[in-house]
């Protein structure tokens, strides 16, 4: 088997194979790789007769709104460029709200025409949404939900009614030219300042406005304080949601923790109740209760002593994979709630998606508590019914065909940082705690690359990791290359003591006859480390799999943005 030997550090820019230290190859090791580097090996055309498949990122497919999209890609795009320093603290250097609320006054004040539900947090916004959105739809309840980033369209960041579908192109379009002449004049006024996040956030608004829900939930993009979303007024709000805080965007929310905390309690609202997630750091949580405690507003925690959830099993049996889980909540706080739910079966994986769950149901309690009508029984169908593209997601057997890849288990997650591979890590070893692994990993420049490599590589089990590129925001500014992000895990492999073999560009010439069965599983302390495109990555993780895994059980992981998740559903879609 190939072990790494400690070495000094290196520079990662423009690393090439010779620069890896020297390794202890054993026999099989040597042979392994001169498989995968022999270019004349005569089964190398076998696998080029798959069906190919041309992988389009979706994130910037039409949205059968053409006059919209084309006055969109004139604005500002800060999830295509970056966003600058402070921009989500209260300060000087923030967002300026000021410009939002003359767009919305302009457009007659929408944002205070139904009952908002906001959310915030580092982590579990859009599943916390989706939860909370199913179990109101559930009840009856017109709702509408406001989430980012979309996966395919941008049309997925709002669905409206008690269907939960993204809201039609025609729709938005319809709605668009009712206020161009608004938008023209904010934008003039504004001497362009006002970006598409902002823009986008107004149509949102003003279209839940005119389809008249009863409800909005809404994921507030970036912080809270400064956030384009954070114009509800206490009258317009039902609840406040704080889901966790992580060191994410720390640049942009004030370099720490602390500043993370101050900015995404800015969505608190005076006398309405606040949702807590969790759990939180105790120094963390202070901050966000005495911002709560100074403007009069209960506090209901998701994390509460009272509350038991737990985990019990996951069956990936039928199409729709589930865990079976019960929440069971006594809160005697601020409010007094409580509620027994058991035997859920939750379509979103993991049990980073059960504290979700958790704190959509607190969520809803709360609401309960205030007059609205929500049973149990609604609660508990909503739950079970939410569902989100790019979460823990597996592929149909007919999708894996359509990669060709008869067979595999591909599962796709939209995870970005240390917490969240951890998080995916977890529901692996808890859904296929024998299986092993190839990680395909394409990841934005902004990200912590090396923790998010040390919380995959915790898992073990690894045969190897392909690094590709996709767009971002349908650019390639913000994407790491697939060398930078290599050099991230050699990292993370060294300071864990975990062996690793570059092997550069992926080829298909590894097969189960090549191995003897004796020697099948012999070096799986070895990682292979490959460069490649999206396609070849995916196809040549197969090959190791099928060629390196004696019981046939292994899953092909594609991870580290939900861009990249995007992508993989372009290519079904071609």
């Amino acid at each position: 088997m190939c072990q790494a030997l400690p070495a000094s550090p290196f520079s990662c820019v423009g690393i090439e194979f010779a620069q890896i230290p020297i390794m202890k190859v054993s026999s099989i090791a040597c042979r392994f790789t001169a498989l995968l580097l022999r270019p004349n090996n005569p089964l190398f055309a076998k696998s080029r007769a798959l069906p190919r498949a041309s992988c389009r990122c979706l994130s910037t497919a039409s949205t059968e709104a053409p006059e919209m999209d084309a006055f969109m890609e004139k604005l500002k795009n800060y999830e295509k460029i970056g966003v600058p320093k402070g921009a989500g603290t209260d300060s000087r250097d923030g967002f300026d709200l000021g410009r939002m609320r003359r767009l919305l006054h302009n457009l007659g004040n929408p944002q205070s025409k139904f009952k908002a539900i906001h959310i915030a947090g580092t982590k579990g916004k859009g599943s916390t949404a989706a939860f909370i959105s199913s179990i109101l739809r559930a009840e009856g309840y017109s709702v509408g939900c406001y989430t980012s980033p979309h996966i395919r369209s941008i049309r997925e960041r709002i669905t409206l009614g008690t269907s939960g579908e993204a809201v039609p192109g025609k729709s938005l379009d319809s709605h668009f030219h009712k206020i161009k002449d608004e938008l023209d004049i904010a934008i003039e006024r504004e001497k362009g300042h006002l970006s598409q996040f902002e823009v986008f956030t107004a149509i949102t608004l003003s279209l839940f406005a005119e389809e008249r829900v009863q409800f909005a939930v809404v994921e507030a993009g970036l912080g809270g304080a400064r956030d384009a979303t954070n114009v509800f007024t206490s009258s317009d709000m039902a609840a406040a949601i704080i889901t966790n805080i992580g060191e994410e965007h720390l640049a942009a929310l004030g370099g720490s923790l602390q500043s993370i905390a101050v900015a995404k309690s800015g969505i608190i609202k005076e006398k309405r109740p606040l949702v807590l997630g969790g759990p939180f750091l105790p120094h963390i949580e202070s901050i966000i209760r005495e911002k709560a405690l100074s403007l009069c507003s209960p506090v209901v925690s998701a994390s509460d002593p009272g509350n038991r959830s737990v985990l019990k099993g996951f069956s990936g049996a039928c199409q729709v994979p589930h865990q079976l889980c019960d929440i069971l909540l006594l809160i005697e706080s601020d409010l007094h709630v409580s509620i027994e739910l058991f035997d859920l079966q939750l379509r979103l994986l993991g049990s980073h998606q059960l504290q979700n769950a958790v704190t959509a149901t607190c969520a809803a309690l709360c609401l309960r508590e205030q007059g609205w009508k929500l049973s149990d029984t609604s609660i508990r169908a909503g739950l079970e019914s939410a569902y989100l593209v790019g979460r823990s997601q597996i592929l149909t057997s007919k999708e894996a065909d359509k990669l060709g890849l008869p067979g595999a288990t591909i599962l796709l997650d939209g995870a970005h940082t240390k917490e969240s591979a951890q998080a995916l890590v977890d529901m692996v070893k808890m859904a296929y705690c024998d299986a092993r692994l190839v990680v395909v990993v394409a990841m934005a420049n902004d990200k912590d690359h090396t923790g998010f490599a040390r919380a995959l590589l915790s898992r073990g089990c690894l045969e190897a990791v392909c690094f590709t590129e996709v767009d971002i925001a349908g650019d390639r500014s913000r994407t790491t290359s697939s060398s930078l992000l290599k050099c991230s895990w050699i990292k993370a492999c060294r300071e864990m003591d975990v062996g690793f073999l570059d092997c550069g560009a992926p080829n298909y010439e590894l097969i189960e006859d090549q191995f003897p069965e004796s020697s099948r599983n012999m070096g799986s302390e070895s990682i292979l480390f490959v460069e490649g495109s999206l396609v070849d990555s995916i196809r040549f993780g197969h090959e190791v799999l099928d060629a390196k895994s004696a019981s046939g059980r292994g899953i092909i992981i594609v991870t580290g943005s939900l861009h990249i998740v995007s992508a993989v559903l372009g290519c079904l879609e071609t």
